[in-house]
């Protein structure tokens, strides 16, 4: 239990989170920053990050559909 109250207490910051999420969606990570989100970044700001990045992902791509079926590209 004690584990769960260290990595909760951790001073990372959400934008700091926030950053590890996108590379993370991206694609791109050094496995020295790896080690250092590890140690720093609070769990529950990564789940709550996640999420919202993988919203902000479909939003994207709806619009972006939406974009492309009103502009009739598609059917040309």
């Amino acid at each position: 239990m004690s584990d769960l109250k260290d990595a909760v207490a951790r001073k990372g910051s959400f934008l700091q989170t926030a950053r590890a999420v996108g590379w993370s969606f991206f694609g791109v990570r050094r496995s020295s920053g790896l080690a250092e989100d590890v140690q720093k970044l609070n769990p529950l700001h990564v789940v709550v990050a996640g999420l919202a990045g993988a919203a902000l992902f479909v939003v994207a791509l709806v619009l972006l559909v939406r974009w492309v079926i009103g502009s009739g590209v598609a059917g040309a």
